[in-house]
């Protein structure tokens, strides 16, 4: 699918579907990195679970963020974000506190 898709740029563009298909796996990469980057920053704003001090009074003593604290501080989209806290909640990093809306915290596990 990758390959046809590389042809069809390089139809367009006037290239060949090599040079296509080695840009669309750059862009690939450097996508992935890129949202790497963004969920380590987004898991360093929890601190550490022996050093935090807490932001919202947890019982455990770790800072928790709403998803618009995490939005912003990435610059991401709040779907984004949403994204971003699923997959480190995935990993075992962190946890979501409440189920739905505007009271769903998260903080490290």
């Amino acid at each position: 699918m990758l390959v046809v898709f590389a042809r069809k740029e390089a139809k367009k563009h006037d290239t060949s579907a090599k040079e296509e298909f080695i840009g669309i796996c750059k862009s690939a990469v450097e996508t992935a990195s890129q949202k790497e980057t963004r969920k380590q920053k987004a898991l360093a704003m929890f601190g550490s679970p022996s050093t935090s001090s807490g932001n919202n009074g947890s019982s455990q003593g770790n800072k928790e963020f709403f998803n618009a604290e995490i939005r912003k501080a990435l610059g991401v989209s709040s779907r984004t974000a949403v994204r971003y806290l699923d997959e480190l909640e995935k990993e075992g990093k962190i946890e979501q506190v409440g189920k739905i809306g505007h009271a769903v915290t998260y903080r490290l596990r």
